[in-house]
């Protein structure tokens, strides 16, 4: 599988390059700036993309800005992007920009190999990926709007948020799949998410959190 990374810190950079191609994974381009990164994205279209938020030369937003120039050029390609902090607005843009194939994670969730490895495969296969941590700040911080769900569909929400199918919940909470499909629904009602052809609406439910 192809990976373009993004990291400006040389050591950490070096330090995921080893660690991708350990689990088999080709870095085709390391680079440590947001242009470079918009033209490794768009030269390469890699299988899925590594890329820290915060790049030279702006240290802001820099990574995040070159992936979503990128997935102008290139729909649908799959991003997991790293932050040091929980950053609410990024995530908000990003899962904006399209629904598939995008995660935010913090960087601590590197050094959880396993996890780390499940969740790049996750999106490179065109799922969604939420740090639990962000997760956990969404609810914390939107009471209001999640007042309406159960315990169980609270629970159901913060287990799809982080990109899992229905059936990997069911086994999760020892439930049938047959209930979370109907925990689904009615958290989709009770978030007013109307069905869509167009839209994901389990990543819709991640952003009614963001905009509640």
């Amino acid at each position: 599988m192809r990976v373009v990374l993004a990291e400006d810190h040389a050591l950490l950079r070096d330090g995921l390059t080893r660690l991708l191609q350990a689990h088999d994974f080709e870095v085709v381009e390391a680079v440590d700036n947001g242009p470079s990164l918009w033209h490794a994205l768009v030269t390469h279209r890699p299988d899925v993309a590594v890329v820290d938020v915060r790049l030279p030369p702006s240290f802001t937003d820099e990574g995040l800005r070159a992936v979503i120039a990128a997935r102008q050029e290139v729909p649908g390609l799959p991003v997991l992007v790293l932050s040091q902090y929980v950053e609410q607005l990024y995530a908000r843009e990003l899962l904006s920009n399209r629904a598939d194939g995008v995660g935010y994670l913090l960087k601590d969730r590197v050094f959880q190999v396993g996890q780390f490895i499940e969740a790049l495969r996750r999106v490179a296969a065109g799922g969604t990926v939420m740090d639990p941590e962000v997760v956990a700040q969404f609810l914390g911080k939107r009471r209001r709007r999640l007042d309406a769900l159960t315990p169980r569909e609270r629970e159901v929400l913060a287990l799809m948020a982080e990109g899992r199918t229905n059936a990997a919940i069911a086994a999760k909470l020892f439930v049938t799949e047959k209930a979370v499909g109907k925990h689904t629904n009615n958290v989709f009602r009770k978030l007013d998410l109307t069905a869509s052809a167009d839209d994901n609406r389990r990543v819709l439910a991640v952003l009614a959190y963001l905009n509640a």
